[in-house]
């Protein structure tokens, strides 16, 4: 687990672009560090959460999800950074339409709970693991060509943003 002090210097160390404020000034985020949770399949606590997670979605999607605040306020986030809100959709209209429809998966103890949070609070929440963490998080503004490991037709490929998003791009068979 990582030490107290380890965290306050991750923590101290995050930071925002000024590009992410200029397309959105009201942009705001809230970093939490959370230690030892005790990782584990979801279990009866984690279902309870779920279960209200999904019961909430399906009252508040009663209408539409586009009568939702919070959902309007990130499809214009999305517009101003050239997404396409539709086609890509945030994480809590996702989460929304999965709690309203078939479910919220069943991943494990902490997804589980970070989701159902989101879900009731109409917030886009997210983890990571921060072993996993080289430097403190920041959130800049992409161009596109930024590398990341992702897998196409069942193998490892070095992808950009780019490359998926304007010519679908997967690798030859």
């Amino acid at each position: 687990m990582p030490e107290l002090i380890f965290l306050e210097n991750l923590m101290a160390g995050a930071w925002v672009e000024a590009a992410v404020f200029e397309l959105r000034p009201d942009y705001r985020a809230l970093l939490l560090t959370v230690d030892k949770i005790i990782p584990g399949p979801s279990d009866a606590a984690s279902e309870v959460l779920l279960e209200a997670a999904e019961a909430s979605a399906r009252e508040a999607l009663r209408d539409s999800v586009d009568h939702l605040p919070h959902v309007a306020s990130w499809r214009d986030a999305y517009r101003a950074f050239g997404a396409k809100p539709q086609r890509t959709r945030n994480s809590l209209e996702a989460l929304l339409r999965r709690a309203a429809g078939a479910g919220l998966p069943r991943v494990n103890r902490l997804t589980d709970y970070y989701n159902a949070v989101s879900v009731l609070h109409q917030l886009p929440l997210g983890g990571e693991d921060l072993a996993g963490y080289t430097g403190s998080p920041r959130l800049v503004r992409a161009s596109g060509a930024e590398p990341f490991d992702t897998v196409a037709m069942g193998s490892p490929w070095l992808s950009t943003p780019s490359l998926e998003r304007w010519c679908g791009a997967t690798p030859s068979e």
